[in-house]
């Protein structure tokens, strides 16, 4: 009996260790099954993609012939040229479309599909695309760039940054809705792997504004040379109602190295005054009309606008170094970022609004002795274009102007 005591159990410790083994078999295995998860489960999200949305990329080139010196003269003149710019808007927006179709390989229904639903947009696209030319640019910067050698460069830049702004919006769009993605997701095969957006942007625009920055370099240049011969005369027909003086400063320092080290620095500090004049460009649009009913003569102009900015720079400070960094291009560049800088600072200030509250006051002392003196009893109203429905195309407001109702006397 006291053997049996002392005699180990066998049949038990086999039992623990074989259960012990099962447990860590099956942890071992679930780990397996997580890990495989893990690391394969965007195939089997892939996977799940009807293959409609399969995409396999494919090479193509951007081809859109423009006559790059007419493109320049329309971006720089959206105004004058609104119906050309329109049509430069919707051979380019469209040019990107079909280059992006023909980088997915799409069918040839398919690409149809995707100009069409372009057509749908232009309407509202082509609006905001001029919109946004008229309100970052404004009818007085044009000679101020001609004479800095930048006016063709600014127009270009500015194609960028608003092209920029809305390609993005419309080709993912148009993509989604041709292609119907589950989610915004695409399966895609291929080499030279981008987005629909990113193709626009890269392999579209960022191509067409270096060949237009090139030719605009050269059209800069000799524009401004050109206008030291020119002595312009005409009449204008405006109404400035406010005037703004600021007064800004830049500090700049140019140094220059050799082996790391610098040897040479040159500072020069320029203070600019600035003059800007506010009004009404009354060539634009200017109607008088009459409201027997209302007894009222209504007066309409267009929105306000920068009608003249003179920019008088004064050298404050000049320390040339020993290697002579500084350049006249120096001296220009930072009298021009002074004066866009005041620009600036006008548009986003309420000059405009208080240009249009002036514009009453002056209209009510031009014309009320003249409406008294035909019936006591009219007032005068004055009213303002329609930003989002402004038509620039100077000769037709004159001709819609002479149709107008005249005030009779």
């Amino acid at each position: 009996m006291a053997g049996d005591k002392n005699r180990p159990h066998t049949e038990g410790s086999e039992e623990v260790t074989f259960g012990k083994k099962l447990l860590l078999f099956t942890l071992l295995c679930a780990a397996g099954f997580l890990l495989f998860k893990a690391f394969n489960g965007d195939e089997e999200v892939v996977s799940t993609i009807p293959r409609a949305m399969q995409v396999t990329y494919v090479p193509s080139d951007f081809k859109m012939q423009l006559d790059n010196q007419k493109t320049l003269e329309i971006l720089s003149n959206p105004q004058r040229y609104k119906n050309e710019f329109d049509q430069l808007i919707l051979d380019f927006n469209t040019n990107l479309v079909v280059h992006v179709a023909n980088r997915m390989n799409l069918t040839q229904p398919q690409k149809a599909a995707a100009v069409n639903e372009y057509r749908k947009m232009h309407p509202s696209i082509r609006q905001m695309y001029f919109n946004d030319f008229i309100s970052l640019g404004d009818s007085t910067n044009k000679t101020y760039q001609t004479w800095y050698e930048n006016e063709s460069s600014n127009a270009v830049d500015l194609l960028n940054e608003v092209a920029s702004k809305y390609t993005c919006f419309f080709i993912t769009n148009i993509i989604g809705t041709i292609l119907k993605t589950q989610d915004g997701k695409l399966a895609v095969n291929g080499k030279a792997i981008e987005t629909p957006c990113g193709i626009a942007l890269t392999e579209g625009l960022r191509p067409l504004v270096k060949r237009l920055q090139e030719t605009a370099a050269i059209r800069d240049f000799s524009r401004a040379h050109n206008l030291m011969k020119e002595r312009v005369e005409r009449a204008i027909t405006e109404l400035a109602v406010m005037e703004v003086k600021d007064k800004k400063g830049i500090r700049i320092q140019n140094a220059s190295k050799l082996l790391g080290y610098n040897v040479s620095t040159t500072e020069l500090e320029i203070v600019a005054m600035s003059i800007m004049k506010v009004g009404f460009n009354l060539q634009n649009y200017f109607s008088i009309n009459v409201d027997d009913r209302n007894k009222t003569v209504i007066v309409t102009l267009p929105q306000p606008q920068i009608l003249s900015h003179e920019v008088y720079p004064k050298v404050e400070n000049l320390d040339i170094g020993l290697m002579r960094d500084l350049t006249s291009q120096d001296f220009n560049d930072n009298v021009n970022k002074l004066r866009q800088a005041f620009r600036e600072d006008a548009m986003k200030s309420d000059i405009f609004t208080k240009s249009q509250v002036r514009a009453q006051e002056v209209m009510n002392m031009m014309l009320q002795p003249m409406v008294r003196n035909i019936n006591k009893s009219y007032k005068i109203a004055v009213q303002f274009q329609n930003p989002k429905s402004m038509d620039y195309d100077i000769n037709q407001q004159q001709s819609k102007s002479q149709t107008k109702q005249p005030l009779k006397r």
